[in-house]
């Protein structure tokens, strides 16, 4: 896919900022991601990862603020991780009217149940900081649309797997993108549940 297809404030966004066609493995996962696919998208650093996964959800998102409830999830391994990703999206949201918030262990979570109260459209959390404020009814996922693991290899490392898990068992039909530098087996969980008809993007 080319970034003509994508809608003007991020054509506006990547022409600002020299970025005039998408890398190899855009070109592999973005159309597909367009399309509606469930993808494991599996590339090393510097492929282009990043910045696939903001014009996705930028892009599913059409730019636009809609309602409460946020319609992409992100999962990221820390609070550092969370606010840079933000700062990034941010870059590329500036002419649209998106909301984005971090959640993360570090902030008083009644404090964040009130802040998501108010309104969100993209939210980016660490696993166990987004379950804690879904049972406690502080965020309703009923309008999710897509979600997101961030360099899926924290997955694996203080019960994150488990705890992202338990998220598709508490929504319905969503489309997931998983991004990661390798594919690890234990993912074959998730695609015999959940994920059952994604595919696997490896770069070339």
């Amino acid at each position: 896919m080319s970034f003509k297809k994508l809608i003007e404030p991020l054509k506006d966004v990547l022409d600002n900022k020299g970025f005039y066609e998408p890398l190899p493995f855009q070109k592999l996962i973005l159309s597909k991601i367009k399309g509606g696919a469930s993808l494991f998208c599996i590339a090393p650093k510097d492929s282009g990862k990043t910045t696939s996964l903001i014009l996705s959800v930028v892009q599913k998102l059409n730019g636009l603020a809609f309602e409460d409830a946020p319609r992409a999830l992100i999962f990221v391994k820390d609070k550092e991780t969370a606010l840079n990703l933000k700062s990034e999206f941010e870059s590329y949201t500036r002419r649209t009217d998106l909301r984005i918030y971090c959640a993360y262990e570090e902030h008083n979570i009644e404090l964040q149940r009130e802040e998501l109260y108010l309104g969100a459209d993209i939210v980016i959390a660490t696993p166990k900081r987004l379950n804690k404020i879904f049972y406690l009814n502080g965020i309703n996922l009923n309008k999710l649309q897509i979600c997101v693991v961030d360099d899926a290899e924290f997955l694996f490392k203080n019960n994150n797997f488990a705890e992202v898990t338990r998220t598709p068992e508490s929504i319905g039909k969503c489309q997931y993108l998983i991004f990661s530098s390798k594919f690890d087996n234990r993912f074959e969980r998730w695609r015999e549940s959940f994920m059952y008809n994604a595919q696997v993007v490896k770069s070339k």
